[in-house]
């Protein structure tokens, strides 16, 4: 009985800390973003616009506000850590939104070294559950 109560309790904590780290919008559970240029390591051009280009699989892009099933936005966090999977995604110089449903775009990084990820947000800018990302990779600014 007691060790029943324990299971109980333990699965109802994990429930919860599952539900409080990610989003309301469901993604299906392959779904991977990724970026398909540049490439980790890659040398870019410093002070110039350069071209990013976002991936998706198992998935499809909406603007923002569009809510249809299995959808979401792009956003590209630049020399930052992924934020909290269950609030909107910041948007400021480090968190750039794609709310229009664009899949490419053009950065300019100063030199040196520079991280760059993906992060999929519904129509609300929040992450789906379960989040979608992609790898983090490290470009050069030369």
């Amino acid at each position: 009985m007691i060790r029943n109560l324990v299971a109980a309790a333990a699965l109802a904590a994990l429930t919860s800390m599952n539900m409080a780290f990610a989003g309301p919008t469901p993604a299906p559970k392959d779904a991977h973003a990724y970026i398909g240029y540049p490439n980790d390591g890659q040398v870019v051009p410093a002070n110039k616009p350069f071209r990013v280009w976002f991936g998706l699989r198992y998935m499809g892009v909406a603007p923002k506000g569009v809510k249809y099933a299995n959808t979401g936005h792009h956003h590209l966090l630049i020399d930052t850590e992924l934020p909290p999977m269950d609030q909107e995604i910041p948007s400021d110089r480090q968190h750039l939104h794609f709310g229009a449903g664009e899949t490419e775009t053009t950065v300019t990084l100063p030199p040196g070294k520079h991280t760059l990820q993906l992060l999929m947000g519904d129509e609300n800018h929040i992450p789906h559950n379960p989040p979608v990302y992609s790898k983090k990779i490290t470009v050069i600014a030369k």
